[in-house]
């Protein structure tokens, strides 16, 4: 038996289909690979029978620990700061849903065994529908064209990290972190395992529009400082462009003084150009903003109600 910790990390909300058989599983693995384990589940304040089950579980396995969120915090802020509780040598990311394969987890000890820190699941294909494929690989294109950091493309963050990067994590204070974006900021040696993404066995996603906008989002303005640029030269050369035919209708008023209609240019350019750049600039502007805010209330990641068996 090694000495060394492996810690996995499983978030979870309404996982009460999959949750036990998870526990079980990782239970099972780790019977067979030479290695002490923790497991910690954290749960975002379900609804269903998810938090009686992992209370039933954790008298049974002494290496399983619960974290019960005292409210849904979300699908960004609980895994982090899950990840930042662990104690292991290295932190194994994995969803609740089986579309990791746990069978993998011999895979990423072996890969950060030899010397590899970080080592992230990579979908090669999946089961999903096509659409959201093409979103997905779309967005992971187009971030990487702007991005100040090359994120690796078809990755949720599942996968093993040294403890070296998880104390670095510990240092950094987000309240709101886009963990695949601060991954790539911390180190360029990223090696992947690519697989087969299966659908989910059980329940339904807690994906919709809004949170997929709510990362997408996130990692572009936390990564990219291009967005904010183009505004500022979109708006410049705007500027310029209207500051020219402001001068251009002045001496042209002088010259023609009585063949022009008094105040109509102006008053069409003043509010159908300007507006608009101006509606278009705030919205751009009201991202950066709205990060600016979540950063200054230095809010915790979580706030526990209860922990068990640590």
């Amino acid at each position: 038996m090694s000495d060394k910790l492996i810690s996995i990390v499983t978030p979870c909300f309404n996982e009460e289909q999959n949750i036990e058989k998870l526990c079980l599983e990782v239970e099972k693995i780790f019977k067979n690979l030479k290695y002490k384990y923790e497991h910690i589940v954290i749960d975002n304040k379900s609804t269903d029978k998810t938090r009686n089950i992992l209370k039933s579980l954790v008298q049974k396995n002494k290496n399983l620990k619960v974290i019960l969120n005292s409210k849904n915090f979300g699908h960004i802020r609980s895994p982090y700061y899950a990840m930042l509780q662990s104690s292991g040598d290295a932190v194994i990311l994995l969803s609740a849903d089986f579309q990791d394969p746990i069978e993998l987890i011999p895979d990423l000890i072996d890969k950060w065994k030899n010397g590899n820190k970080v080592v992230m699941l990579k979908r090669k294909s999946s089961s999903e529908n096509f659409f959201m494929t093409f979103v997905r690989n779309s967005f992971y294109k187009f971030i990487s064209k702007i991005g100040e950091t090359n994120l690796v493309e078809n990755t949720t963050g599942s996968g093993i990290y040294d403890k070296d990067i998880i104390t670095n994590l510990k240092k950094i204070n987000d309240p709101y972190p886009y963990f695949r974006g601060l991954i790539t900021e911390l180190t360029d040696s990223i090696s992947v395992i690519e697989f087969h993404q299966p659908l989910r066995k059980y329940g339904k996603t807690k994906n919709n529009f809004y949170s997929l906008y709510d990362l997408a989002i996130l990692g572009i303005i936390k990564h990219s400082k291009i967005p904010v640029r183009v505004m500022i030269i979109f708006g410049f050369i705007s500027s310029l462009i209207c500051l020219f035919i402001s001068v251009l209708y002045f001496f042209l008023k002088i010259i023609f003084w009585s063949k022009f209609s008094l105040g109509l240019a102006p008053l069409i350019i003043g509010i159908f150009g300007l507006a608009s750049l101006q509606i278009l600039m705030l919205g751009i502007l009201g991202e950066y903003v709205i990060l600016i805010l979540t950063h200054s209330r230095n809010l915790p990641l979580v706030i526990e109600e209860d922990r068990i068996n640590f």
